[in-house]
């Protein structure tokens, strides 16, 4: 049996069913019931919990600042008063699109008349002997969340394995806790992939200052214990002590459902501006969703927290009126790691766009802003600000208009951002 939160529903109307239960779908689901008060909307969701929102699982919540409820994007009772059903502990193993209806685990069939696969992601790990062992955690569902928690109040060394996002913003957490910490990673320096290696080092510095040991260029061979990690071994010979083991090397998009559906994948479901699939009645959003953006000019897939916030509402309102009214507006992130406060706009290559970085302190120097471009020709296509508050909007507007830049001004802090366009 599945638990639920649910009010009654009338049998009239259009059904629209939410397959996942995260930021995308309780976004599409408010969307879809303003646009459509008569609407039969449910919402099916594997974890038993109501749909809450991913990113505070590395940062408030990782740290104890917040609590399990301070994640929900809505209450019970938000759900009852817009006549929403949330079914919980619920998972879908078939989509059967000639019948218009999805099917559970436990055998049930359910139709609808419009579909929102809302599947998100989840972690990789890695294909090592010991991978199985208690205390080699990833960091997805809350349940994960409150796990690296207890260990690093259990005191560590924690290794955790991958030098992105969630890697960094893990380590960050074990060191405001005092816990020793070593971030073992295959690149020469964190972020490479995302940012670059010149950005990519003044996070290192960032991290390094905070007292994380960073192992760089490196391969995890195993993982040894007897029943829980006790270390990682790896590729050079050498074995860290770990009392627990995080890893953070990536996310794949859940698309089983859409392909078996013979619905078309190419790193996520293939959805178009509107995140409809080539079947009008089945919609994907959210980690799962490769999806078409004006902005950045092709079809593309985001695992970002404004992705989910943005693109669920669009995906409501089209599964009821056709048309979500996307705005055409720039990827975001955002991260906070040792102490610094980070926002990042609009969608680079590092091995293709140039960098030009902005700045009067060394990245360890917390507090004291700094800033990174990229761009292609002059013309920009992101931005990252550090602790740049007081100039968030203005990196915001150059980035959405795609300004044209003199890299010679972009770089130099003495010359106001607002005036560096060519």
């Amino acid at each position: 049996m599945s638990s639920e939160a649910t009010s009654e529903t009338s049998s009239a109307g259009v059904r629209h069913v939410v397959v996942g239960a995260g930021l995308a779908a309780a976004g599409a689901v408010a969307a879809i019931r303003e646009a459509d008060p008569d609407a039969v909307v449910t919402v099916l969701g594997e974890e038993h919990h109501l749909p809450y929102e991913r990113p505070g699982l590395s940062k408030d919540y990782l740290q104890g600042s917040s609590g399990a409820d301070d994640l929900l994007v809505h209450d019970a009772a938000w759900y009852a008063e817009h006549d929403i059903t949330v079914r919980q502990d619920v998972r879908v193993v078939e989509v059967d699109r000639a019948a218009h209806e999805v099917v559970t685990a436990d055998g049930e069939r359910i139709g609808y008349d419009r579909l929102l696969l809302a599947t998100g992601s989840e972690p990789l790990r890695l294909p090592v002997a010991g991978a199985d062992l208690d205390g080699v955690l990833t960091l997805r569902t809350l349940e994960d969340s409150t796990a690296v928690k207890d260990a690093i109040a259990s005191g560590g060394p924690i290794v955790v394995v991958g030098a992105g996002w969630i890697g960094l913003e893990v380590a960050s957490a074990a060191r405001a806790a005092g816990v020793d910490v070593t971030v073992v990673h295959d690149a020469s320096v964190p972020l490479q992939r995302v940012l670059g290696e010149m950005v990519g080092q003044r996070f290192a510095d960032l991290a390094t200052s905070a007292g994380v040991t960073l192992i760089g260029d490196a391969s995890v061979e195993a993982f040894t214990g007897e029943g829980h990690v006790d270390g990682v071994r790896l590729g050079d010979g050498r074995t860290l002590p770990a009392a627990v083991v995080v890893l953070g090397v990536g996310i794949r998009p859940r698309t089983e459902l859409a392909e078996a559906a013979g619905l078309q994948v190419d790193d996520g479901v293939v959805v178009d501006v509107d995140y409809r699939t080539a079947d009008e009645a089945v919609y994907a959003v959210g980690d799962v969703a490769r999806a078409h953006d004006e902005w950045v000019g092709r079809a593309v897939r985001l695992e970002h927290y404004a992705a989910a916030s943005d693109g669920g509402p669009v995906a409501g309102r089209a599964m009821v009126h056709g048309d979500g009214g996307r705005a055409v507006a720039p990827p975001f992130f955002w991260s906070d790691q040792f102490g610094a406060g980070l926002e990042y706009r609009g969608h680079a290559d590092p091995t293709e766009h140039h960098v030009v970085v902005r700045s009067t302190a060394p990245a360890s120097e917390t507090g004291t802003p700094w800033f990174a471009f990229w761009h292609d020709a002059g013309r920009l296509v992101a931005a990252m600000h550090v602790d740049g508050w007081d100039d968030a909007d203005t990196v915001k507007d150059l980035v959405a208009s795609h300004a044209v830049v003199d890299v010679v001004r972009l770089a130099d802090p003495q010359v106001p951002l607002a005036d560096v366009r060519a």
